[in-house]
């Protein structure tokens, strides 16, 4: 059978620094750590401080869904890999 579509994925994507992360964890004692595990974290990375500044502010925003009294069950942290930002 034929390929309709040529693939996407195909090309390779570069890799440019990207020195400016996000650090999500979960709160301490959050019960979804018994899927995840206590120690469960992802970081994203992003190619400017103004580009992971916008996504933060965007991910820890209180959403228009949120109950009275609801807060986050995540907890952001800015993190930098200062070789790769200060071109060291």
């Amino acid at each position: 059978m034929g390929i309709a579509n040529s693939q996407n994925l195909v090309r390779t994507v570069p890799q440019l620094p990207r020195p400016f992360g996000i650090r999500v964890r979960l709160r301490p004692g959050d019960p979804f750590a018994k899927l995840l595990g206590a120690d469960w974290q992802k970081t994203h990375w992003y190619f400017t401080a103004a580009e992971r500044d916008g996504v933060l502010e965007d991910m820890s925003r209180k959403h228009e869904y949120s109950r009275i009294g609801d807060r986050p069950a995540l907890v952001f942290e800015k993190v930098e890999k200062l070789a790769e930002s200060r071109g060291l």
